[in-house]
């Protein structure tokens, strides 16, 4: 059996376990925090409780959630969903209604996770605090796109790692272009 062959077949068996052993109570909690996601609404009001109560810690810690949330959001729907066109998940694995309600683009990588995981990984990196208060619901949002039938596990861990890749950049290109100015400054 190939690696890929059984990367598949873990994805299927997580995925038909995590959709049929949540139950109802939670599942529409896990809903309730997916929806407020959609359309990055839950981190733009999160930016925004941050820009206004958080000082200058909280518009650093904002901009640089939206910053690394945007790029995810490119590198996850605008590139990789195009080049992978992974199926979603089959119905048949989901036995519950949500399945009706999902994406007809590709599964590979979960754009929501990316930008979760995003725009928390890159607010944790200035505030601390405000980043472990994101994880919550961003984590949230990763269980729900593997119960929900919209994702593939490994499909919402791609969409993590382009997450923590994005907001790595968003926190060291300042850095690496003051270096790069002080070399042609020095050469």
């Amino acid at each position: 059996m190939s690696v890929l062959t059984g990367v598949r077949e873990v994805d299927r068996v997580l995925t038909q376990r995590a959709a049929s052993r949540v139950p109802p109570g939670v599942a529409r909690v896990l809903s309730a925090v997916e929806e407020a996601a959609e359309g990055t609404k839950l981190w733009c009001g999160a930016a925004a409780v941050m820009v206004w109560r958080g000082g200058w810690r909280g518009r650093k810690a904002a901009a640089a959630g939206l910053a690394a949330l945007v790029m995810a959001q490119l590198a996850s729907n605008g590139l990789c969903k195009q080049l992978a066109d992974r199926p979603r998940p089959p119905e048949e694995l989901i036995p519950h209604d949500e399945v009706e309600d999902r994406p007809d683009s590709s599964s590979f990588p979960s754009g929501h996770t990316a930008a979760a995981v995003a725009f928390t990984a890159a607010v944790a990196a200035s505030w601390p605090v405000a980043g472990a208060v994101c994880a919550v619901p961003a984590a949230v949002v990763g269980v729900q796109r593997v119960q929900s039938g919209a994702h593939y596990p490994s499909d919402v861990a791609a969409g993590a790692v382009i997450g923590l890749v994005c907001a790595r950049l968003v926190w060291r290109t300042p850095r690496l272009l003051l270096r790069l100015g002080k070399r042609r400054l020095h050469p």
